[in-house]
């Protein structure tokens, strides 16, 4: 049923936009806000309308590579990049980072469960969420941290406590701010998306695996390659820089350890554990 909907989506775009050059971005919705918010301005900045396709950043790559269409794909990690680029679905001569992402504990406002630590999502009686890390980039370091951190008791008490797995970055978020969850294992950005609803528990430097970054490529199904890459070259730009700025997205991997408190690894690819992926 999915298929068909999105299909019919794509077909509808096709028909409003005619033969009138228009870019279509998949895109992990890790960035949405201040994604959208740069489309409108390139668009009126240039003429060049952009329709984003936002949700987990697997799921949209499988519409991608299922439908044949698109023009930019753009992850909300290195994880989903490297998928992309082995399954040959993007140019990687056109890949750019465009920010850096830290993981964190996202909490209602105003913390009413009293939740401090990670340690804290194990107490009996809480409820707490992570995104579906079979293809949600934020699911994948919410695992990583908990591998790497719990003893398996530990891990046994989370489970008891996990009541959901999202299916995107804006879905974990909204766990929160819809009161579906106490607590979610997700982006320190998510408390910029809704600031009255969200706030932030940092993690401890030692407690966080690796830093993320939000990297964009061409599509290898682009009708606009150079579209395309002018598209890139304004999310690159100081006006495209000061709009994720704005959502205090962090602009280089100094400005990441720097919040973190110490170096960490940035990027790469984590392998799930089967025990997490959802049955």
């Amino acid at each position: 049923m999915k298929r068909w909907v999105f299909a019919l989506l794509i077909l509808f775009t096709s028909i409003v936009w005619g033969d009138k050059p228009s870019l279509l971005v998949f895109a992990g919705s890790a960035s949405q806000p201040p994604t959208e918010e740069a489309a409108k301005a390139f668009e009126k900045k240039t003429g060049i309308h952009v329709d984003l396709i936002f949700g987990g950043s697997g799921y949209v790559l499988s519409q991608m590579k299922l439908t044949h269409r698109g023009d930019l794909y753009f992850p909300g990690s290195s994880d989903y990049m490297e998928k992309a680029k082995r399954e040959k679905l993007v140019d990687p001569k056109t890949e750019k980072i465009i920010v850096y992402l830290v993981p964190a504990i996202n909490v209602r406002r105003g913390n009413p469960k009293n939740i401090h630590t990670l340690k804290d999502l194990t107490r009996p009686g809480i409820k707490v969420a992570i995104a579906n890390p079979e293809g949600v980039c934020v699911g994948d370091y919410a695992v990583e941290i908990l591998e790497k951190n719990f003893t398996p008791k530990e891990k046994e008490q989370f489970r008891k406590n996990l009541v959901n797995y999202t299916s995107s970055c804006s879905k974990t978020a909204n766990a929160i701010s819809l009161n579906q969850a106490d607590a979610v294992l997700g982006w320190r950005v998510f408390e910029k998306w809704n600031p009255d609803r969200i706030q932030t528990v940092p993690l401890k430097a030692k407690e966080i695996a690796r830093i993320g970054y939000i990297p964009i490529a061409v599509s290898v199904y682009s009708r606009y390659p150079k579209l395309a890459k002018k598209f890139i070259d304004f999310l690159l730009s100081p006006e495209g820089k000061a709009i994720f700025a704005k959502y205090h997205y962090l602009a280089t991997p100094k400005q990441a350890f720097d919040y973190v408190g110490g170096k960490k690894p940035v990027g790469g690819v984590y392998k799930v554990p089967r025990e997490w992926l959802p049955r």
